[in-house]
């Protein structure tokens, strides 16, 4: 599956779980380096994942809030 594709796939949950349990076998050690490379890769991509999708979160959060104090502000205007 292609990066973006994936991405788009993931949801921050199931990266975040999927993340939490590479860190997990990193952490118990036991792999060969060459699987501990291709794990210390996939964290990365899953890191990557999570972070774009709280990035999306707080933008989305912040368009709301912003929305929300120019509706109060109008209110407010009209008040005079």
């Amino acid at each position: 599956m292609a990066a973006g594709t994936e991405e788009a796939a993931l949801g921050y949950e199931q990266a975040r779980d999927e993340l939490v349990e590479v860190v997990r076998r990193l952490e118990a050690g036991g792999t060969s380096l060459e699987e501990s490379l291709a794990l210390w890769e996939r964290g990365e991509e899953l890191a990557k994942v999570c972070r774009r999708r709280l990035e999306g979160a707080r933008a989305r959060l912040d368009a709301s809030l912003a929305a929300e104090r120019a509706a109060e502000a109008g209110e407010a205007g009209g008040e005079e």
